[in-house]
This record gives structure tokens, C-alpha cells and sequence, in this order.
């Protein structure tokens, strides 16, 4: 998923997928939060990749298990509806603050799902981080 979408979740909490990549989506899709205060959306297989890697994690860390316990208690499983709309759960837009303007954020396999107003404030202070992510590259081997 790449760029930067800006829609809106309506009082029902359905969102609109960008058309181009509701074809990813196809065979359902998962949503949970994410590590800041926004949502992931994953397709079906690339949150199955995921979850296995999570679930690897060695449940006696109690970092891991806290990791799991974020991971998987707050996913629900969705689907599009006929007009490329997933239903997020109320619960999940409360954590993130989604009751208007969105935005999904294309990262890799998956989507972000912001509050605009937050996203806007994130990518600013990823903008003037630049620098100093760059250095980060050689930490992860890039």
C-alpha cells in the first residue's frame, strides 16, 4: 500500500478502501490498533503473516505477551461491502479518535488509519525527523 487518502468514516463507521487496492482486500481484511493512536488494516493474508510472527514470540516475556495481548484482542475481521466499504468497529475508532476525516496511510502490506488531524501532526514530526531516520537505516540494515 502506498500514499496518503483522505476520506471519511461515516456515523455507521464505514470507510471507504481506495479503489485501486480493494483487489488486496478481496479475501477479507483484519483491522486492530496500531502502536500509535491509529489503526492498521491489513489484508487477510498479510495479517496472517503477521499474527504468526506475533504468536512466535516466546510467551514467557511478559513484553511479549503484553505485545500479543494488544495485537490480538483488539482485531476484528471485516470484509468489503459491494462499494469497497469496511465496517470498523466502534471500539477501534474510539481508540483512535475517528468520528469524520481520515486519512489512510499506505505503509508496506498495510494501511494506517488516522484521525486527520492527527496524521497531519505525525507527519510533521516525521518531516522533521528526517535526518535522523535516515541515520536509523543502517540500525535495520537498509
Amino acid at each position: 500500500m502506498l500514499g496518503e487518502f483522505q476520506h471519511s468514516i461515516d456515523d455507521k463507521g464505514r470507510l471507504a478502501v481506495p479503489a485501486k487496492y480493494r483487489l488486496a482486500f478481496g479475501e477479507g481484511a483484519v483491522v486492530t490498533r496500531g502502536f500509535e493512536t491509529c489503526l492498521n488494516l491489513y489484508p487477510v493474508a498479510e495479517w496472517d503473516a503477521w499474527a504468526e510472527k506475533v504468536s512466535s514470540l516466546p510467551s514467557g516475556q511478559e513484553d511479549a505477551r503484553q505485545l500479543m495481548r494488544l495485537v490480538f484482542s483488539s482485531a476484528a475481521e471485516v470484509e468489503l461491502d459491494r462499494l469497497g466499504r469496511v465496517n470498523v468497529p466502534a471500539y477501534l475508532r474510539r481508540y483512535a479518535g475517528l468520528d469524520g476525516e481520515v486519512t489512510l496511510v499506505g505503509v508496506g502490506a498495510r494501511f494506517e488509519i488516522w484521525d486527520r488531524g492527527k496524521w497531519d501532526g505525525n507527519r510533521q514530526i516525521v518531516e522533521q525527523h528526517g535526518p535522523e531516520l535516515a541515520r536509523q537505516l543502517d540500525r535495520y540494515g537498509i
